[in-house]
């Protein structure tokens, strides 16, 4: 997701307009579930590195298209959850999403950038959410300790399929956008993260 970590905020419920109202004029960036807003905190390098270099990618790659590559403040709106995220690239090929310029609804690919904070988080629950987005074809999964994308495709039946792709294939593909490129260009510049190791304290056997 855009950030590493999101922080309950205190307030009370809030409406989609009076959270848009909010969003509109607050130096942090919130994103909404149900009622409740998250406010959230910077990213690390790896992933904002990683990020900037698929959007440039994508941009080249749609542009003359009608699609749209949006990045990180751009807000994605899931009605049947009652949710607004902030996905880390999300692409819109919709007529539909040009009338609304602080959200879309309508994606055809999202990409969320992994960190150890959220991936659980971007797994589970908000995949959940993603999946009732009825425009959406395609959920990437990049991590950022290890060279791997994880692309999760919605098929003809309706069932999300998962391909990863790894350093040792070299290349990997965005089926949505007809969209191919070397995982080497994905993490050019990009040093990858690693787990802070734990130092049990005194007397406690790890």
């Amino acid at each position: 997701m855009t950030t590493l970590t999101m922080i309950a905020a205190p307030s009370s419920f809030l409406s989609p307009d009076e959270y848009l109202q909010l969003e509109a004029t607050s130096p942090v960036k919130h994103e909404y579930r149900d009622g409740e807003v998250y406010a959230m905190a910077g990213a690390s390098d790896a992933h904002v590195t990683i990020t900037g270099n698929l959007l440039t990618l994508l941009r080249n790659h749609v542009r003359g298209s009608g699609c749209r590559v949006y990045i990180a403040d751009m807000k994605v709106r899931i009605e049947a959850r009652n949710r607004f995220y902030y996905p880390d690239i999300l692409v819109t090929c919709d007529p539909r999403d040009r009338e609304t310029d602080t959200y879309k609804r309508f994606p055809t690919l999202i990409v969320e950038v992994l960190s150890e904070s959220t991936e659980a988080f971007d797994r589970g629950d908000k995949f959940a959410d993603y999946q009732t987005l009825e425009t959406l074809t395609e959920y990437v999964l990049i991590n950022t300790r290890h060279q791997r994308v994880e692309c999760f495709r919605r098929n003809a039946e309706g069932l999300w399929v998962l391909q990863s792709y790894s350093a040792d294939t070299v290349i990997f593909q965005l089926q949505s956008l007809h969209f191919t490129a070397a995982i080497a260009s994905l993490y050019e510049d990009v040093e990858l993260e690693t787990r802070p190791s734990y130092n049990p304290p005194v007397g406690e056997q790890a």
